[in-house]
């Protein structure tokens, strides 16, 4: 009975893919504006939509969503079936496989990395990746980079490159733990520090005071170092609120002349 349903299984796929086979060969007859061709061409794409499905299954497991694949691969059989010419003497199946294989290979290229790379890095890293297993065989251990070098015919620095090209393909979560206690990824990475711009103003406000007179030394250093307002300055010095605000705006031009002149 097993035999006989097996046998019965292959009938029934032989007849679609003959049926399918006709439906793009009648579509294909037709001239781009004969008002049956897109009523075919839609029939035509749904009777080889079991091919499209098995060769996206077929990249499946490599971290793209399998309706996505699926969408990939149905783009890549709608361009085979818009593309494909009958008088040129090949099936269906044999044009449409490469096409719909090359849209696949193409997402994976430009949709998966990371961040985006140069084609020729992409390519490198296939490369590498098929280099690393050949020679892991033959030689018995991992491949060194001279070695893959050497079989691919490049020098070691673009082997190098490829394989720093590589880390952009996967990307890694800033809040992934990396210690038991639960520090993670993103509390190691480096902050910019505003320090050193500080220490550099630091250093140069020294003379730069020096070239201020001895009361306006006084109101900056009670204003800025004691926290004083203008009145209470002012009732300190013995002068006026007013003339105090004149001062200060005074010295602190002064300063901001002497500290612009240092940053050139």
């Amino acid at each position: 009975m097993t035999v006989i349903a097996d046998t019965a299984v292959r009938a029934d796929a032989e007849t679609s893919t003959d049926r399918a086979s006709e439906l793009i060969v009648a579509m294909a007859a037709l001239p781009a504006g004969h008002p049956s061709r897109a009523g075919l061409r839609d029939r035509a794409i749904e009777a080889w939509l079991p091919l499209a499905r098995h060769l996206a299954n077929r990249y499946a497991n490599r971290g793209e969503p399998r309706d996505d694949l699926h969408q990939v691969a149905v783009v890549g059989l709608i361009k085979a079936v818009d593309r494909f010419e009958a008088d040129r003497g090949v099936d269906f199946a044999g044009f449409a496989i490469p096409t719909i294989v090359g849209e696949l290979k193409r997402h994976f290229r430009d949709k998966t990395w990371s961040v985006r790379v140069p084609r020729r890095l992409q390519e490198l890293r296939l490369a590498i990746a098929g280099a690393n297993n050949t020679l892991s065989h033959t030689l018995g251990r991992a491949p060194t980079v001279a070695d893959i070098a050497a079989h691919l015919q490049v020098s070691e620095d673009e082997v190098i490159e490829g394989l720093e090209g590589a880390r952009a393909y996967n990307s890694t979560s800033l809040s992934t733990p990396i210690s038991e206690g639960g520090t993670e990824l993103g509390e190691t990475l480096g902050g910019e520090d505003t320090g050193f711009a500080e220490a550099e103003t630091r250093i140069a406000l020294g003379p730069a005071l020096a070239t201020l007179d001895e009361r306006e030394q006084k109101i900056v250093s009670l204003r800025f170092y004691g926290n004083l307002t203008q009145q209470q300055i002012a009732e300190q010095i013995g002068i006026s609120q007013m003339h105090v605000s004149r001062l200060l705006a005074k010295a602190l031009a002064k300063l901001r002349g002497q500290l612009d002149t240092i940053d050139a």
